[in-house]
């Protein structure tokens, strides 16, 4: 978790909502880490887990990564759900939960639905007061109106 935050932070660096995502191999190599980049890449779908799989996919060479682990500090929405059941992950271990906009124990609930092909492992609470306060302070430098000149 400690590289999903480095992430994270990376993330929040560029001006992005600093969530971080790593997926790790069978015997806990790194095989790809990501953070958000929807701002510079003007793409709705850039979220750090979704980048993160891509590039571990390519890695692996297979659209699936049925031995592989996802560590992301913020509970994953309904879209990446989706897409790491499409990938077979095997788990999911997240940091802060996202009551307004997850998608595993809040909102869509995406693993506990019939029509989910794949449901990972779900680990919850990892390094979450780290993450959330790096949520929070990311989002109050937002709210905060601008110095006069």
């Amino acid at each position: 978790m400690d590289q999903a935050l480095e992430q994270a932070r990376a993330a929040a660096g560029r001006g992005e909502v600093p969530v971080g995502a790593v997926v790790v191999a069978p015997g806990g190599k790194v095989v790809a880490a990501a953070g958000n980049r929807t701002r510079e890449l003007n793409d709705p779908t850039a979220h750090a887990e979704i980048l993160a799989v891509r590039a571990a996919c390519a890695a692996a060479g297979s659209e699936r990564l049925p031995d592989h682990d996802l560590y992301v500090t913020l509970e994953p929405c309904a879209m990446c759900a989706a897409a790491l059941a499409a990938a077979r992950i095997r788990r999911v271990y997240y940091g802060a939960s996202d009551p307004k906009s997850g998608g595993v124990a809040h909102g869509a609930r995406v693993f506990s639905h019939p029509q989910a092909h794949h449901v990972p492992e779900v680990y919850d609470g990892i390094a979450a007061t780290e993450a959330a306060a790096l949520l929070r302070s990311f989002f109050a430098a937002q709210r905060k109106p601008p110095t006069p000149k």
